[in-house]
């Protein structure tokens, strides 16, 4: 119960007061147990404004964050979307309660494994994981509704444009290694429309594709 609070005060404030008003991203925020994807120790901060350690040197987004980007890829009941970049695995809770299926990328081992339990436990099966490099995407899977990378590349992997549907969505973090914008992407027959979501701040995306691994 004192979790339910705590989630609903998280959408209240953090989400819609800040102009998310998706109903489907609504719902989703309020029934996924954020506090479960976090360790033990961080559980009591998990419905805070802010990203916290998942180990591997990587973030749980802030919720705001989180809501934002699932906002923007305007999805639907029958999409099927890839995220790049697992993490904790809250994202893809998060989408899967949207979507029919959704594909999710992660190169950690130890961060797959453990999301993957996750999913397992709570029953999240039209989610299907993959242990690679994520930013070449998953091809044998698409074409996608929707596209999600949740660090921040250098530019916008081609590959992953050519993954899309026509009609699809990207939204990805673009940028340095330090600070980024929020860039979405609608893929058309006579090319590409982007708009700028505004600044954000993650992780840099390794791989192929991205930034290389030091």
């Amino acid at each position: 119960m004192r979790y339910e609070r705590l989630r609903r005060e998280m959408v209240k404030r953090q989400i819609e007061a800040r102009g998310i008003d998706d109903p489907q991203v609504i719902a989703a925020m309020l029934k996924v147990p954020r506090h479960l994807f976090v360790s033990d120790a961080l559980r009591d901060q998990a419905y805070g404004d802010f990203p916290l350690p998942i180990g591997e040197q990587q973030t749980i987004s802030q919720p705001y964050i989180v809501a934002e980007m699932t906002q923007a890829l305007a999805l639907g009941p029958e999409d099927c979307v890839l995220e790049i970049g697992t993490g904790s695995g809250y994202q893809a809770a998060v989408l899967a309660q949207i979507v029919y299926r959704v594909y999710t990328v992660e190169r950690l081992h130890p961060l797959l494994l453990n999301a993957r339990r996750l999913f397992d436990e709570l029953g999240y099966f039209n989610i299907v994981t993959r242990y690679s490099d994520g930013t070449t995407g998953w091809r044998e899977e698409g074409p996608y509704d929707a596209i999600i990378v949740t660090a921040g590349a250098p530019k916008i992997p081609a590959v992953l444009i050519d993954q899309l549907k026509v009609g699809g969505r990207l939204v990805i973090p673009v940028g340095s290694a330090h600070t980024q914008d929020l860039v979405k992407i609608i893929k058309h027959r006579d090319g590409l429309r982007q708009a700028n979501l505004g600044g954000c701040r993650f992780v840099k995306l390794i791989g192929e594709h991205g930034w290389k691994d030091s």
